[in-house]
């Protein structure tokens, strides 16, 4: 039975409890170790696919424990930043744990970012110390003289000239438990700095009751329970993994799942995954589903897995379609951001609307707001927005250091998210697009991801971005770049098939008058799409 077995009462009756003091490794992870010291919380798997380790609640709270007192030794303490950027191994999990214990604020950092990123982070943040595997370690090397700020570097791997050793370190630090720091729920307990589809990255810096609020996230939108294994497919460096591979799901007291990918996914490995592991709940970001789309999930076991769902982006009709009808399990979209927790979703108790996002969380005020704080009829356009009367647990302050990008989110009661949508007759919210990727021609608005939604029902489109091209006639057209399955090139008569196919499959003024093929799409950090990019190509 799900946790939630009626959206309705669950939002009419749920509360979080927020204690007075608050210390996530204290009072999670310690206890956690303490009432289940032998229960597997990790299993990480190597780059090769095949070389599996477990550790248990008690071997995590160690780590967290030697990482703490090699911490203090080197100077770190109570609201020091520190920069992490590690891959997907269990030594990620020791350095934000030991954060938290001591009270610094560990800032992850996905393993893509180059020096001049890393750079931009420490001095921004004014990090005091930087975590690194070799490769980033390298990379920081080259700005290292530019971040004055930073007095301690630990390397994760083979020793370095310059560089503690993270890994010697802990095995050196004593046994014993390290003190906990007294933190409260409003003490600042991790910063993310933005991906961003436009503009640069801005700082958002969470407290104490972020880790709280992921509650919301595993126990309603991944319906955990403690004994769920469950496998978010994530880098470290990206929000996604405070949503899926820490905070809510030891919460619950589930066990979670790490591939240390390095290259290219084998995604036929992934799905072997599932049922050798046991997963029993599943979440990947679109991009993946439209790939296991493509190939014959039908030749794969699921049967260990009872539960799926997809965040980053929405999830585009026809591929719920085939998931669905090749697994037997419905991916259950889910929205929200880095500044926050999840916000609106789709719940095994509630039916699935393919295309829809879904519906408030628990603990979540969402709605449809025009830009004087109003709520948009039924059907009406308008921003996605949370209600900050009283703000909501899981939502983050503001942007750290920018008061002007703050107010510009904040304002009339409600936290402005920058994305656009409406509302049906049931409460339903349907994504229409970012605010900046809305598409204006001739008059009509255009939301991208209707018309890639149409698009990736032909059988040649494998994976689509549209956006706005200049038209001196109609303001914009609708372009769509587009990158073919397996089997298919491109023509005219092909451009022409997919074009009818989206006046047929949706109103006909919103397809694509020109069509670009590529063989791949730019992305952020975090795998969500930069149409500003592409925009950027057509002026």
């Amino acid at each position: 039975m799900p946790n939630m077995t009626s959206w309705a009462e669950t939002r009419a009756n749920f509360t979080l409890k927020i204690p007075d003091r608050f210390n996530f490794t204290g009072d999670v992870m310690f206890a956690r170790a303490a009432e289940t010291p032998d229960k597997v919380g990790l299993i990480a798997i190597e780059p090769d696919g095949v070389t599996i380790n477990r550790y248990t609640f008690s071997e995590l709270a160690d780590l967290s424990n030697r990482t703490a007192h090699l911490l203090r030794e080197h100077g770190v303490g109570m609201g020091d930043k520190v920069f992490v950027q590690v891959p997907r191994i269990v030594e990620f999990y020791a350095a934000l744990l030991g954060c938290f214990q001591i009270g610094a604020v560990p800032m992850p950092g996905t393993t893509q970012l180059m020096g001049k990123d890393q750079q931009y982070r420490i001095q921004r943040s004014e990090a005091i110390a930087v975590i690194c595997d070799e490769d980033a370690a390298e990379r920081f090397d080259a700005v290292r003289s530019e971040c004055t700020s930073v007095q301690a570097a630990f390397i994760v791997g083979d020793e370095r000239e310059g560089w503690i050793g993270f890994n010697q370190g802990l095995q050196s630090m004593p046994a014993e438990p390290a003190e906990v720091a007294d933190t409260t729920p409003n003490d600042p307990l991790l910063l993310y700095f933005t991906s961003g589809t436009t503009g640069g990255p801005k700082m958002v810096q969470h407290v104490g009751m972020y880790a709280l609020g992921h509650e919301i996230t595993a126990r309603f939108w991944h319906d955990l329970t403690p004994d769920d294994i469950h496998w978010t497919v994530s880098d470290t460096g990206w929000a996604k993994a405070a949503w899926g591979k820490l905070f809510g799901q030891w919460i619950v007291g589930s066990c979670i799942v790490m591939w240390n990918i390095i290259g290219k996914p084998d995604f036929d490995r992934m799905l072997k995954l599932l049922p050798e592991l046991g997963v029993t709940s599943f979440c990947a970001p679109p991009t993946l589903y439209r790939a296991f789309a493509q190939m014959d999930l039908a030749s794969y076991d699921w049967s260990t897995l009872r539960h799926c769902t997809s965040a980053g982006e929405p999830l585009n009709p026809e591929v719920i379609e085939t998931w669905t009808a090749a697994t037997g399990t419905t991916p259950y979209d889910g929205y929200g951001q880095t500044e926050t927790v999840v916000l609106v979703a789709n719940y095994p108790s509630e039916p699935v609307k393919p295309g829809s996002m879904g519906l408030p969380a628990p603990g979540m005020v969402v709605d449809v707001v025009d830009e004087d704080g109003n709520i948009c009829a039924d059907g009406e356009e308008g921003n996605i927005c949370v209600s900050t009367e009283p703000r909501p647990i899981g939502l983050f302050d503001g942007y750290w250091l920018d008061d002007e990008r703050t107010a510009e989110v904040f304002h009339h009661g409600w936290y402005y998210t920058g994305d656009r949508a409406y509302r049906d007759e049931d409460g339903y919210l349907w994504f229409v697009g970012r605010a900046d990727d809305v598409i204006l021609s001739a008059a009509y608005r255009i939301g991208p991801f209707e018309v890639e939604s149409s698009l990736i029902e032909h059988p040649a489109v494998a994976e689509t971005a549209v956006v706005g091209k200049p038209d001196p006639d109609r303001g914009n057209i609708v372009k769509a770049w587009v990158i073919l399955a397996p089997g298919y090139e491109p023509s005219d008569e092909l451009t022409a098939e997919i074009q009818e196919h989206v006046k047929t499959t949706t109103a006909p003024y919103k397809y694509p008058r020109e069509i670009e093929y590529v063989t791949e799409l730019p992305k952020t950090i975090s795998g969500k799409i930069r149409r500003i990019e592409l925009r950027e190509r057509d002026t």
